[in-house]
Order: C-alpha cells, then structure tokens, then sequence
C-alpha cells in the first residue's frame, strides 16, 4: 500500500488515500463472493414493508400529507433500505471480522490505522446503502410514482445518512461484548428511531415528544430528504437535514474510530 510503518492509533487529518483504497479493494473483492444474498436481504425486506403498507394500508387511506399513499410510503421506504444496509452490516460484520476471523489484526500489520480501517468500512457500507436505497423508489415508480430530476440525489442522500449508522453500527460492534447484545441496541434505539421517522406515517399526528425526538432522528431526515427529492425541495429546512446527516455521520465516524481503536489497539 505504501512504504510508511504501521501506525494503530490514528489521528484526525492523517487519512492516507494508498490505505483507504487498499482497505476498500479488499471489501469489493470479497463482495463479489456474496453480492446477491446481501443484495437480496438489503433490498427485498424495505420492498416488502412497501408492497405491505402501500397497499394495505394505501386501501384504507389514499392520500397523506398531499401526497398518494404509495408514494409517501414508497419515497419512505427508501430510508428504511438504507438504515437495514447499513447499521446491521455495520454492526455483524465488524464484530465477526475482529472477534471471530482476526481480519482487522491483518489488516493492522499492513502500513493501515484504525481511521483508515473504520473510514474505508464505513465508506463501503455507505456507497451499498446508497445503491440499494433506491430500490424501493423503483419499486414505487412501478405503481405510479412519477420520476423526477431530483431523484438522481437519492444515491447521494442514502449514502450521507448510511455513512452515519454504518460508523454507528461500528461504534455498537466496538463497545459490546457478545453478539446477543447488539438485541438490546436493536430494540432500544433503532427500532423506535425507525417508527419515529415519519416512514409509513406523518410525525405530525404524533405526540409532542415524540415530534421533538423526531428532529434528532437522523433517520427522520433521510426520509424527508428523499421525500423532497421525489415531490420538491424545501432549501432552508433541506440545508439544516443535510448538516443534521453530516452533524451524525461525523460523531459517529470519531466516536467509531475511538472505540475501535481501544479495541484493537489499547
């Protein structure tokens, strides 16, 4: 990769373009092994919640918030594929990787950091999360959804909030201790985040609390981003999501590359 000697700890700014592409050519390397069952499971289950709630509820209710039931619940969806894509392989992944196949102890003998190593990880989770983010926008342009310019920063919106629950997934993997823990994360925080996204339903019918939880969902603003892109943008709320979804990315990313370093390095 490069001629330097190793480094663990890392430091921010010392990013070093020969690891990082090292690191991803690696993980695209070994995805073309298994591309179709990620493929599959990343992109099948949001398409089902679509099909499920477009037309089961979209019976019952044809039209929220000005919109045709199918497509609010079809743009909504795509933030849902990205969350499923990204937080859980974020989080099995690097946990198997270090714990049980000692990949990042190989991979740290090489000239790579932890922030290289986490930085490269959570780009490639990312760049999939974005990709098959649009999956369910397909799906919801079969059934009417009409496609539009903006729609073509879908892959950009997916990737931006992936970025931050794939280093969220990898901060989870670097403090548990067991696998079977990664339940109580799934059940205390991303499963509520995921209802209180105004994904199958408006927030605005919500409680009061829970229209205030809302705005500190980054998931809330990846749903509303992609609902813009398909319907509209709104500019000044629209700039404040984007820097929520940077705001987290880069918590996260930080917050990921301590853990992990303590981890495998300390």
């Amino acid at each position: 990769m490069s001629g330097r000697s190793p480094r663990r700890g890392g430091s921010i700014g010392r990013l070093e373009r020969p690891a990082l592409a090292g690191v991803l050519t690696r993980e695209v390397i070994n995805f073309s092994s298994f591309w179709r069952a990620t493929t599959f499971s990343s992109t099948v289950e949001p398409t089902i919640y679509l099909l499920a709630f477009g037309f089961g509820f979209g019976s019952l209710v044809s039209e929220v918030s000005g919109y045709d039931y199918v497509e609010f619940v079809g743009t909504g969806t795509v933030a849902t594929a990205v969350l499923f894509s990204s937080v859980f392989p974020a989080m099995f992944g690097t946990f198997i990787k270090y714990q049980f196949q000692r990949t990042y102890d190989a991979i740290l003998a090489a000239p790579v950091d932890t922030e290289e190593l986490v930085t490269a990880e959570a780009l490639w989770i990312a760049t999939r999360a974005g990709t098959f983010g649009c999956t369910p926008l397909l799906v919801a342009m079969v059934f009417g959804l009409d496609p539009r310019a903006g729609m073509l920063l879908v892959p950009l919106i997916g990737f931006l909030a992936g970025f931050g629950w794939a280093c969220f997934g990898i901060l989870v993997a670097a403090v548990l201790k067991s696998i079977d823990n990664f339940n109580y994360v799934t059940s205390t925080v991303i499963t509520p985040l995921f209802l209180v996204a105004g994904t199958f339903f408006p927030i605005s019918n919500l409680p009061e609390w829970a229209r205030v939880l809302a705005q500190f969902n980054p998931l809330h603003h990846c749903v509303e981003l992609v609902r813009h892109a398909a319907f509209g943008f709104e500019p000044g709320t629209d700039v404040l999501r984007v820097l929520a979804l940077l705001g987290f990315g880069l918590v996260m990313w930080r917050l990921a590359i301590w853990r992990m370093t303590k981890k495998l390095v300390d």
